[in-house]
């Protein structure tokens, strides 16, 4: 088949759960024999030069940019509340320049499928239409307006809490147009299928989730520095944020009351200096900024925590640290979308003194650190291997093009 992904960013390199979820599939299907090819928007915020893309991957994926500023603006914020019905958080993403290359795009080539990587994709599915008879699939990386609604009931400022409502009610108002104007729905968790079922999906749907190639993923128990206790994750996304907060503010001196002299490692890119000045006050936090291979940084440390209380879809990190063999202590809303089982292959607490109990508890008890980071191994391996993902993606396609 020739599958064609729209991105709302350039999916390399890697390092967030966005990108690794894209990047991911898009290698698994072209392994499968598939030819890919990636129409992504390079923005400012997420810049990436494509020949700096590894060789490996460029052989097998070709992709195509287009330069879009999709930078936030006050008084872009400020006219699109006051003179539009539409979130302006999508209204960022529709670009004539990006709309004329898909058209280019689309005049030149043949496509069999044409994947729209999330929810604001779909302003160029009217495109879609007129130049291709391409089947047109939804990639749904999350409930978008579930997102803010959690983010507003979070808020402290009245002002902010009223602003991020309205834009809740504006996404889930464009979230109810644009379904069912696609072909074929993947959402990226069980969760997220029913709460489009709830909406009124009726197109046929496939549960994607983000899937590893386990093979390059190997956990090595000798290599961790134990104790530790770690985070990573992108520093400019506001839910990482606020877990974060809670944790220093919350957790943290409560763990070090019972270890002191314990270091607990932070990394993660795009990290705004307030944060950055929150991890100085605070003692023993070894903030490390971006670091060029999370592989290594996730497999020497020891106890990943990934305190969540707002955000939606899969936390592809968890999946990732899982994978190579982490202990991890989250939240209900951190492990929402992933079917693991509490206690097993994961501990999950909202918390603040049990949240910490539990990094105690696993800091002074190394045998059921690991006897929990090898049955999250085996987790990922059942259930998230990316070749296995891709096969049943690759059918589920395979059937709606011949029916």
């Amino acid at each position: 088949m020739k599958i064609l992904q729209l991105t709302n960013k350039i999916p390399y390199p890697p390092k967030d759960g966005g990108a690794i979820a894209t990047l991911n599939m898009s290698r698994g299907l072209a392994d499968l024999g598939h030819e890919i090819t990636i129409l992504g928007m390079n923005t400012s915020k997420h810049y990436f030069d494509l020949n700096d893309i590894p060789l490996e991957i460029k052989e097998v994926i070709s992709f195509r940019e287009v330069a879009v500023d999709t930078d936030l603006s006050f008084f872009a914020a400020l006219k699109n509340l006051l003179l539009s019905d539409k979130p302006y958080n999508a209204e960022r993403f529709f670009n004539s320049e990006f709309n004329n290359k898909l058209k280019q795009l689309l005049q030149e080539k043949e496509f069999d499928i044409i994947q729209l990587e999330g929810l604001y994709l779909a302003f160029y599915i009217k495109t879609i239409r007129r130049y291709s008879k391409a089947v047109i699939s939804l990639r749904a990386h999350n409930i978008e307006h579930e997102i803010w609604e959690r983010n507003a009931v979070q808020e402290k400022s009245p002002l902010k809490k009223i602003y991020l409502r309205i834009l809740a009610r504006r996404i889930r108002k464009f979230k109810l147009k644009i379904l069912n104007q696609y072909d074929l729905l993947i959402p990226i968790t069980k969760r997220d299928a029913t709460q489009f079922e709830m909406f009124g999906n009726k197109k046929p749907c496939l549960v994607v989730p983000a899937g590893y190639d386990t093979s390059r993923l190997q956990p090595q128990s000798h290599k961790i520095n134990f104790p530790s206790v770690f985070f990573i994750g992108t520093l400019d996304w506001f839910p990482n944020q606020e877990g974060l907060v809670w944790f220093i503010d919350k957790v943290w001196p409560k763990v070090l009351e019972l270890h002191p002299g314990l270091v607990f490692h932070v990394a993660g890119r795009n990290a705004p200096e307030w944060i950055i000045s929150r991890f100085k006050k605070s003692s023993n936090i070894n903030f490390l900024g971006e670091i060029d291979d999370a592989h290594k940084y996730i497999t020497e440390n020891a106890v990943m925590i990934a305190p969540l209380f707002s955000g939606s879809g899969m936390r592809v990190k968890i999946i990732e640290g899982m994978a190579l063999g982490k202990t991890i202590v989250t939240t209900t809303i951190g492990a929402e979308g992933i079917d693991v089982s509490p206690g097993e292959n994961i501990l999950i607490e909202d918390h603040e003194h049990e949240f910490a109990a539990r990094i105690d508890e696993l800091l002074r008890n190394r045998k059921l650190f690991e006897t929990i980071g090898q049955k999250a191994i085996d987790f990922v391996k059942e259930n998230y291997d990316n070749h296995r993902i891709t096969v049943s993606l690759a059918e589920f396609y395979k059937n709606h093009l011949t029916a």
